[in-house]
């Protein structure tokens, strides 16, 4: 009996996490319309620690993602697809590209669909976890642990009202040390294609540095 006790509320659990998964899905415009745009390109402005800079994100969908911050003077690129990365950071001493770390890819490789990791996930080898609930910024939200095929966690934490991805949580590598770092999402707006995405976005990189980037453009199927 206790077995099947446990085994109906991992069930429940397994049902709540895809529950607020499907809702995040049709909050940002639905599985049809996500899959439907090819090409995602914003914008923006950035502060780092009070110094002032622009931003510009080119995702292919599903395929890659590229993202160039320039900070007074300074051009840091990062890129994804769906086999490695690459950076250039002469913040980290590299002028030139070079691989990503491991524990870096790992962290970010989910960027590359509009939607990250969600859509369709137990085909991409995830498994999702509702663990409970955290307040963030005035709401309480739910918790959501994805685990990858290969077992790197990350945290999700959803509203339960509009289903929108509040924050995420992962472990990372900078420098060669790992570090946590967590992206607070807000300001949602709907763009063309049907598209519903976060204008601002607070990366804090292990309480170390903070980053906060505004989008004053987001286009959709342009060509790249």
């Amino acid at each position: 009996g206790c077995f099947l006790a446990l085994l109906g509320t991992a069930l429940v659990s397994a049902q709540t996490a895809e529950d607020i998964i499907n809702k995040y899905i049709n909050a940002i415009g639905g599985k049809d319309q996500l899959s439907a745009i090819q090409s995602y390109y914003a914008e923006g402005s950035v502060d780092v620690m009070g110094g002032q800079g622009t931003l510009v994100v080119s995702r292919l969908n599903g395929k890659s993602v590229k993202t160039e911050i320039n900070v007074m003077g300074t051009a840091v690129t990062l890129c994804f697809n769906e086999t490695g990365g690459w950076t250039i950071n002469p913040m980290t001493g590299n002028y030139s590209a070079i691989d990503m770390a491991d524990a870096q890819y790992k962290a970010g490789r989910d960027d590359i669909n509009l939607s990250g990791p969600f859509a369709d996930y137990a085909a991409k080898g995830f498994k999702a976890e509702l663990v409970g609930e955290q307040t963030i910024g005035n709401v309480n939200a739910k918790k959501v642990v994805m685990t990858s095929a290969d077992n790197v966690a990350t945290e999700y934490y959803f509203d339960p009202e509009t289903g929108y991805l509040l924050q995420m949580v992962q472990n990372s590598e900078m420098g060669g040390q790992p570090m946590t770092i967590s992206n607070t999402f807000s300001n949602y707006q709907k763009v063309d294609g049907g598209l519903v995405t976060p204008f601002t976005t607070e990366t804090n990189y292990g309480g170390q540095y903070f980053l906060t980037t505004n989008f004053t453009k987001v286009e959709v199927n342009k060509t790249l």
